[in-house]
């Protein structure tokens, strides 16, 4: 039986994040929020963490509805070229069972 998969990401923008103009930028969220919508994801959270983390400039979670839709997101962000623009670290789960 299939069921939700969470990630975390932890992530930060790379230098050629940098150079894409707003308009790029804010194109690049739009693709990355369709693709969400097309796997029958939900971004459920991002949040600013670079007031504490010289590491990640912020993190966020993602709920998806099976693995498959986590692997498809994820080839539809290498086909939009996304590891260009940002390094990420992610982890990915299931709910806990209560105890």
């Amino acid at each position: 039986m299939a069921q939700p998969i969470y990630k975390v990401f932890l992530i930060k923008f790379k230098e050629s994040y940098y150079k894409l103009t707003p308009e790029e930028q804010n194109e690049l969220g739009a693709q990355n929020e369709e693709s969400l919508k097309q796997v029958g994801a939900e971004h459920i959270i991002s949040c600013v963490s670079m007031w504490s983390s010289e590491k990640w400039l912020g993190w966020g979670v993602e709920k998806y509805p099976d693995i498959e839709a986590v692997q498809k997101h994820t080839q539809n962000l290498f086909n939009l070229n996304w590891f260009e623009y940002f390094e990420s670290e992610t982890v990915l789960g299931t709910e806990m069972p209560s105890m």
